[in-house]
């Protein structure tokens, strides 16, 4: 039997029970539209934190306080206030730093900030004029902190576009008065938005002088009796002097801190920190895949059982085939072929709605406010495709191998 009257005949055969055979497609639609759209959720979610991340910088290290040596550059970190503000200034030492491109330290406190009726509890930053390039923050309306402005130890403010809108509404909030744990600040300026809200997103935080921070919200100083930070952000020129760059930075905070042993602070660089966080999301994805894919073997199964049925209702029929010359490789292959039908079919259905929910949840707030971010994927889709007819074909082997072994006379007698 060529293979183009082996299709029309199962495409008959499974016209001729279009509810039973449209029941057992759903199950295989349903498996591969998850997975699909699962993939797609999870591998939105990877490239929404990378590209969040990678908004900052890749030439970027982030110097914390630290306590214990745990592996690479400097220790574990800690809550000891390790760091301060002269180490900061100290890492722009061209002699002993040359590769550092420009610093920027921060002091972090939570307060109550209120303007007019409206006050919300939101994240301080005590920041250097240096933040907005080291950092990637520039202004959308007014300025970011001056020099002037840091000496002074000034009272001002740029909000962060959440905050902006939760505080001001559509009101400008230029020069506006806000309170900062009951302080009064003016506003000078307002961020772009980054979007997405991922690891402390700057649209719902607030910057300020690094030495405002310190002396009107949080101070805290060291034994000595410096000005603590909570973490120094270290601009390099580009990717290719990251690691000369750390071993620099890290010399410098040594000779500072006269460490003989191990050190007391921890620097870490963007790309690590990309990377580490592609291996955690990668897992989830898998993770989705995988459950997703269980929806898939149900689907199959259900193959396995409409064939099997199929198997037993058309006895008769196998007889008479085998009885008028059809061979045993026929029947095995009448019956993969409606099996493969079915889960092509489903698959391709399956891939159509997978796309579909993964196009309609793109850009939508699903959780919170923030709109989620979806990746379609050819590679994925034709991967859940070529497993739906894998499965397709596996299951049916079983009801095909048992309707070909079937006897002709014992078919004929069949009742």
């Amino acid at each position: 039997m060529n293979p183009l009257a082996t299709f029309r005949i199962a495409l008959a055969s499974l016209g001729a029970n279009k509810l039973r055979s449209g029941l057992t497609l759903l199950g295989i639609v349903i498996g591969v539209s998850a997975v699909i759209s699962l993939m797609a959720i999870g591998q939105g979610v990877q490239q929404a934190i990378t590209s969040n991340i990678e908004s900052l910088g890749t030439n970027l290290l982030f110097v914390q306080p630290g306590d214990s040596f745990q592996g690479g550059v400097g220790g574990g970190a800690g809550s000891a206030g390790t760091l301060t503000l002269e180490d900061a200034y100290a890492l722009e030492d061209a002699v002993f730093a040359p590769l550092v491109k420009s610093v920027a330290p921060e002091i972090r406190a939570s307060a109550q900030v209120s303007a007019g009726r409206n006050n919300t509890f939101v994240q301080i930053i005590g920041v250097t004029p240096e933040y907005e390039d080291v950092r990637n923050s520039p202004v959308e309306d007014g300025q970011f902190v001056t020099a002037g402005q840091l000496a002074n130890n000034s009272q001002v403010a740029v909000l962060g576009a959440t905050i902006n809108e939760t505080l001001f509404g559509n009101r400008d909030p230029l020069g506006q008065p806000i309170r900062i744990n009951g302080r009064q600040f003016e506003v000078i300026g307002t961020l772009k938005s980054k979007g997405g809200g991922f690891f402390g997103s700057l649209d719902s935080q607030i910057l300020v002088p690094i030495t405002t921070a310190y002396y009107r919200i949080n101070s805290q100083r060291t034994t000595h009796g410096e000005i603590s930070v909570d973490s120094i952000n270290v601009q390099m020129p580009d990717i290719a002097s990251m690691d000369s760059g750390m071993r620099q930075v890290a010399t410098v905070l040594r000779l500072r801190h006269h460490i003989t042993g191990d050190d007391d602070f921890v620097i870490t660089n963007q790309q690590q920190t990309i990377e580490t966080l592609e291996e955690t999301t990668s897992t989830f994805v898998i993770f989705l895949g995988a459950i997703a894919g269980i929806s898939l073997l149900v689907g199959g199964i259900g193959i396995m059982n409409i064939m099997l049925v199929s198997v037993t209702e058309r006895t008769r029929e196998i007889g008479i085939r085998k009885a008028m010359g059809a061979k045993r490789r026929d029947i095995l292959l009448q019956f993969m072929s409606e099996a493969t039908l079915l889960s092509l079919g489903g698959g391709a259905a399956g891939v159509m709605a997978g796309a579909s929910v993964a196009g309609l949840l793109n850009g939508r707030p699903l959780l919170g406010n923030n709109p989620m971010q979806t990746a379609f994927s050819w590679d994925i889709a034709l991967l859940a495709l070529g497993v739906s007819a894998a499965i397709g074909l596996f299951f049916g082997i079983y009801p095909a191998m048992r309707a070909a072994s079937l006897h002709p006379i014992d078919a004929l007698r069949y009742e």
